[in-house]
């Protein structure tokens, strides 16, 4: 009930909640294209996996076109520059794993930070999303947990060998998700998105990857702890 009232409260037409929502609209835009090309780079260091990861590429190129469609609905021009910028630290390290042939990294930055990240913000979203996105973001956060079990499945298959890049990686990888989280805090709040819920349910997405893929519960506080001290 609570939820309904607090959407019901919500000028989605106002210019403030507009502004906002271009930065807002044009980071999951980003998101959902960064993941499209990074599934792609990924098949050509996996191309065991390449039909899947084919697979998977072509839905995040669906949800980027989902997005477009809600800054359409609500008449908003995404600010496409910002996103880019907003996402510059974790494309940048990326592409230079991919060019190390580094696909553990290359893992765990899109398909255990960024899919958490994303199903962080979309969980958040929804109960306060206007009406045409809910419907978008909900059937979009179904197949994020897809992409996050791929990554997942791969990295647990393999962990005795990647357990020490995946710790490498996520002690440079994490504290920028904090950074970004920062960065957004403004424009969340005004789109009823509260930071605090959302470090929760990336924490939770995220450390529950870790424990599925083998690590303990006393490393996956470790290795989280790397991410508040960016805070």
């Amino acid at each position: 009930m609570q939820e309904l009232a607090l959407r019901s409260e919500l000028d989605f037409n106002s210019e403030t909640y507009k502004d906002a929502y271009s930065r807002i609209n044009a980071i999951v835009i980003e998101g959902e294209q960064e993941a499209y090309q990074n599934y792609l780079d990924m098949a050509q260091l996996l191309q065991e996996d390449e039909a899947e990861l084919h697979r998977l590429a072509k839905m995040e190129n669906r949800h980027k076109k989902g997005f477009q469609a809600c800054g359409r609905n609500l008449n908003v021009t995404p600010d496409m520059d910002y996103a880019q910028q907003f996402f510059s630290k974790l494309h940048g390290n990326f592409q230079t794993a991919k060019a190390q042939g580094k696909i553990v990294t290359c893992l765990l930055i899109q398909s255990l930070i960024i899919e958490a990240f994303a199903i962080a913000a979309y969980n958040i979203y929804i109960p306060v999303a206007d009406p045409f996105a809910r419907k978008i973001t909900e059937g979009v956060v179904k197949d994020e947990y897809t992409h996050l079990n791929f990554g997942e499945v791969w990295l647990q298959e393999h962990f005795d060998a990647s357990r020490a890049e995946l710790e490498e990686a996520n002690k440079e990888n994490l504290p920028i998700v904090w950074q970004m989280l920062n960065e957004v805090e403004k424009d969340a709040e005004i789109l009823a998105m509260e930071k605090d819920a959302l470090v929760e349910d990336f924490m939770i997405s995220y450390g529950e990857a870790l424990s599925n893929i083998g690590f303990s519960t006393r490393e996956i506080m470790k290795m989280s702890s790397y991410g508040l001290r960016a805070a």
